[in-house]
């Protein structure tokens, strides 16, 4: 192989500049390599059997190879062996026209630039060449260290194993005519949630069946071998097959090895020519099979059996991760990357069939790319009750409103682990009906529902969140208590909202049954530490947990997140039924300013009362009034939208890509919450309470959840957290004296 300088030859194309080593032409080249062999105004190769068709496929697997290993090994840092162990099933996908394509890896990232760069995508961020292909990798504004949605052509974000599959059913579920590959890791394979989240879809919806898996089977995962790896390959077809695959297309180099290489998981670009493009044909055809038959109404998977680092500077688990000394000066990678490095005409010959399959760049092409269109839902008919009338359960409430939003929007979807019966949302399932095989009016069954109800809270969220990030609206419903078990893939999908580069609905949650109703059940169901974790979110800049103190409050939270775009929002309300504190109005102003006053009466010295959550109203509107007859004043504060109690510099709200500002400013913070003493309450854990207790300067203390225990009551349960009208008034007094 020999070094050329991008300078020194005008044949070289532009976008190369930054490639270190260029190769001579392969054998045939100018037989096969002739033409693109996807033609001017096609979208994909004619035949996967035709020979320059394969020859020009061989030819995308080693350029992503290359491109992965000149790309990591500039900042000796990033993730090149999965990716390069399945390079072959890529560039067959994106040969055959399909670029709707997912991961469930994070650490094939660099595999997935390199591709967008192929085909000219990375060009809507000023990236044109492969020297500022390197350049912008894992830096700040560039190509991060895994998938988000900042990346031009990338359809989601991937970090967290196991996600992957609920972007890609989602976007079956919006565009049943688009198949939607996604790339998973053996290592992956052994995160149970994967092979059931599809087991449940697939049952739910049997005819959505356009998402292909394309499972990489390469014997490793990042630092050992992978949990599936002494499985033979029927066992790994039975296993598939055993989950409901009607198809498993299996594709394994050792059936092509003609170098004697040891193991079952052997490297194909050791293979001779030949033999490459034998398996490059069988990887071809097999994946053109595969995606004709999930485009054909079967779940299938591709399995691509190769070893782990093919191509690439080590093998095995050795070429999941660059360290330091893994530079571009290290034999080892100029060793590597000499020996894939290819032709200036066959860089040429790649992008332009990258450049056309598919129809065109994947940032011009795939569904992600443009806003998912919605119907209109008009103005939602909010049921105003009466101020002090009678109580009301306010998931009740919006569960009416979520009705209607469904029967006008059919690509709406609930989703629900714990039953929204438990939930107080009937009323959900009666309008809107559990998606299940088997009819039943009694618990409101039906095939064609709108209610989706897995026992996993991951896969709850997943399709949810999902469904959201790719533009459709959704609610995502919970136990407070369990939601944790959801939360990794919620939050996955908030952060690629708060970069990505086009509106979508926000997605929604609303979490029931805090601890403080579930007496009872003792502290299984009493967590509700889960709201620390949303109140650190709130510093992401577009993450708002919301508390409505009531079922008049709860229904102008839905509709303002309903409205809402690129947003976590969080509604966490009680399942009982509760007096009826605020007017919608002041629910509208609490969402502006973060709180509402609901109280207050003067005395000689004012203690005031920030409260988040709705039974842990009563105990303080108790202690006011013990308070009252001291002739100690008093002010209770309903905080509804803590996020906007911040301060304008404590969030990152002003790089998310559909910003909210209008934090309040410190005389109508003063307004509300100044006196001469402080007593922050809430259910559930402190941690969100800190937006005032950052601002406040009087005297002041917190009372919250400590933990749970099985009581009787809500009252009981409030007793042993310390949240009692005794303890509130008797703190109170000795703040103010």
């Amino acid at each position: 192989m020999t070094a050329i300088s991008p300078k020194a030859s005008s044949a070289l194309p532009g976008f190369s500049e930054g490639i270190q080593y260029f190769g001579e032409a392969l054998p045939d080249f100018e037989t096969y390599g002739a033409t693109p062999a996807i033609e001017s105004g096609k979208i994909a190769i004619a035949d996967p059997t035709d020979k320059a068709a394969v020859y020009q496929t061989l030819l995308a697997a080693d350029a992503l190879r290359y491109l992965i290993l000149q790309v990591t090994a500039s900042k000796a840092s990033g993730h090149p062996g999965g990716f390069a162990s399945q390079a072959e099933a890529y560039a067959s996908l994106v040969m055959l026209g399909y670029k709707n394509i997912i991961t469930e890896v994070g650490h094939h990232a660099p595999g997935f630039y390199c591709a967008m760069f192929l085909d000219r995508s990375l060009e809507d961020m000023g990236i044109f060449t492969v020297q500022q292909l390197r350049d912008r990798f894992r830096e700040k504004h560039g190509l991060l260290g895994h998938l988000s949605g900042f990346i031009p052509g990338i359809l989601a974000p991937a970090g967290p194993l196991g996600q992957g599959q609920h972007f890609a059913m989602a976007a079956a579920l919006l565009h049943k005519d688009k198949l939607f590959p996604f790339t998973v890791g053996d290592g992956g394979l052994g995160e149970p949630y994967i092979v059931s989240a599809i087991a449940h879809f697939h049952t739910a919806y049997p005819d959505v069946t356009n998402f292909l898996p394309v499972l990489v089977w390469n014997g490793y995962s990042q630092e050992h071998h992978s949990m599936v790896s002494l499985k033979t390959n029927p066992e790994m077809q039975a296993y598939w097959q055993g989950n409901g695959f009607d198809e498993v297309v299996l594709v394994d180099a050792k059936d092509f090895d003609d170098q004697d290489q040891p193991g079952d998981y052997v490297d194909s670009t050791a293979f001779s020519f030949e033999k490459r493009l034998e398996f490059t044909q069988a990887v071809l055809s097999g994946v053109d099979k595969a995606a004709r038959s999930a485009l054909g109404g079967k779940l299938t998977v591709f399995i691509i059996k190769q070893l782990k680092g093919a191509g690439v500077h080590a093998r095995g688990a050795k070429s999941h991760n660059l360290y330091p000394k893994d530079t571009l000066n290290a034999p080892h990678i100029i060793s590597a990357l000499q020996t894939r490095a290819l032709s200036a005409q066959a860089w040429q010959l790649v992008r332009t069939n990258a450049e056309r399959a598919g129809g065109g760049p994947a940032a011009k092409t795939v569904v992600t790319e443009f806003e998912f269109p919605l119907p209109e839902l008009g103005e939602l008919p909010l049921e105003e009750y009466a101020v002090g009338g009678e109580p009301k359960v306010s998931t009740t409430a919006m569960g009416r409103l979520v009705g209607i939003v469904g029967n006008k929007d059919e690509n709406f979807l609930v989703t629900n682990a714990d039953g929204n019966e438990a939930s107080g949302i009937a009323n959900i399932n009666q309008a809107l009906k559990i998606i299940h095989p088997t009819t039943d009016d009694l618990y409101y069954q039906a095939p064609n529902g709108q209610v989706y109800e897995p026992l996993s809270e991951d896969a709850c969220a997943g399709l949810a969140a999902g469904l959201a990030l790719m533009g459709a609206r959704t609610l995502w419903c919970s136990y407070e208590s369990f939601a944790i078990n959801g939360v990794p893939i919620w939050q996955t999908v908030t952060q690629a909202m708060a970069e990505l580069r086009r509106p979508t609905p926000s997605t929604i949650t609303l979490f029931t049954a805090g601890a403080l109703e579930q007496g009872r059940n003792g502290w299984t169901h009493q967590r509700p530490e889960i709201e620390a974790y949303f109140a650190s979110l709130m510093r992401n800049g577009n993450v708002f947990p919301l508390f409505p103190p009531d079922a008049n409050s709860i229904q102008v939270c839905y509709d303002w997140a309903l409205k809402s775009k690129n947003k976590g929002i969080v509604i966490t309300a009680s399942k009982s039924p509760l007096q009826i504190r605020t007017t919608l109005e002041q629910t509208r102003q609490g969402l502006r300013d973060g709180a509402v006053l609901l109280h207050e009466v003067a005395g000689d010295k004012q203690v005031v009362f920030a409260v988040i959550g709705d039974m842990t109203l009563m105990p303080v509107f108790e202690a006011a009034a013990f308070l009252e007859t001291e002739g100690i004043g008093a002010k209770i504060v309903s905080v509804i939208n803590p996020r906007q109690l911040y301060r304008s510099h404590d969030t990152a709200w002003d790089i998310c890509s559909q910003p909210e500002g209008g934090f309040l400013d410190d005389a109508k913070f003063a307004e509300l919450f100044d006196g001469d003493a402080l007593i922050a309450v809430t259910g559930g854990a402190a941690a969100v309470l800190e937006p005032i207790l950052l601002r406040s300067t009087v005297k002041r203390d917190t009372f919250a959840w400590k933990r749970g225990e099985t009581t009787a009551s809500a009252g009981e349960l409030m007793a042993f957290n310390g949240l009692t009208a005794e303890a509130l008034t008797k703190r109170a007094i000795a703040l103010v004296h």
